[in-house]
């Protein structure tokens, strides 16, 4: 049996319940969207379209004002682009308002953290806000892909410091800002990915928790070691059955909570 192209989001699903990797990626049943979900990708989407922005009529007297008007704007695209799926998931009135501005304060405070680095280059380097926003911008929603692990992710920032460091981020919504297993392993992933195609280690690795900020953490080799251990090990199962008796079930509260439920609870049938 081939191997299977994996991804962080995959073997986390592994991880935590091999039942769900079964119908997620083997069976492939489809999943619900949630307004989580969908929200996630257009935050993302508004970061990632931030960085193409025309800014060569901002001023140091209107940049501010100019870039947070701009990400508002481009957040009210994005939002009316999923109109569409955001219908489909029948939220009252209230509740899309709700979403709404809570996802608006979430870029907002990104604006801010992106504001404080402009003018942390200004100090350093008075010079057109073109040139400092080309000086900052990262590498955006790069493709890395391993033929020797078989395993793939998308990352959505790179930046390169001038010290020559290197620092791999990954844009989160989640409620708490914590660095948890899962997101440490997505992150090495992401350091090993990195490493085959360049030859060398990012320096650290992150995630900005849209609600609060940027947490970064060192890259270590043991990082990456882990990383290829849980690769290895979930290649070692499924390449070798499809068989959905193989794929054992994981009971806990993640199986339906107070506001919802796994996308496949009633094929699963945990609780019986």
């Amino acid at each position: 049996m081939a191997k299977r192209l994996q991804s962080p989001s995959s073997i986390n699903t592994f991880k935590q319940c091999q039942r769900k990797y079964y119908y997620s990626y083997i069976e492939k049943l489809p999943r619900k969207d949630s307004i989580h979900t969908v929200r996630g990708n257009i935050a993302h989407s508004t970061l990632e379209y931030f960085y193409d922005l025309d800014v060569s009529s901002y001023t140091m007297d209107n940049f501010e004002k100019e870039f947070k008007v701009s990400i508002q704007k481009l957040l009210l695209n994005q939002w009316a682009s999923y109109s569409e799926k955001l219908e489909k998931l029948d939220l009252t009135p209230d509740k899309t308002r709700f979403y709404f501005e809570e996802t608006m304060m979430m870029v907002l405070n990104w604006c801010n953290h992106f504001l404080k680095d402009m003018k942390k280059e200004y100090a350093k380097d008075p010079r057109s806000i073109t040139d400092m926003f080309s000086q900052i911008a990262p590498v955006r929603e790069q493709e890395f892909k391993s033929e020797t692990h078989q395993v793939r992710g998308f990352i959505d920032a790179i930046k390169h410091h001038e010290n020559g460091e290197i620092h791999i981020i990954d844009y989160k919504t989640n409620k708490q800002a914590v660095i948890k297993d899962s997101i440490r392993l997505q992150l090495s992933i992401y350091a090993l990915l990195y490493q085959e195609k360049y030859g060398k280690l990012p320096q650290k690795v992150g995630a900005f928790f849209l609600r609060e900020g940027l947490k970064m953490i060192d890259v270590t080799d043991d990082m990456t070691q882990n990383a290829k251990l849980q690769i290895e090990n979930i290649h070692a199962h499924t390449d070798i059955t499809d068989n959905i008796v193989d794929y054992k079930r994981t009971i806990t509260p993640l199986c339906r909570w107070k506001t919802g439920q796994c996308d496949f609870y009633e094929t699963c049938k945990p609780h019986g």
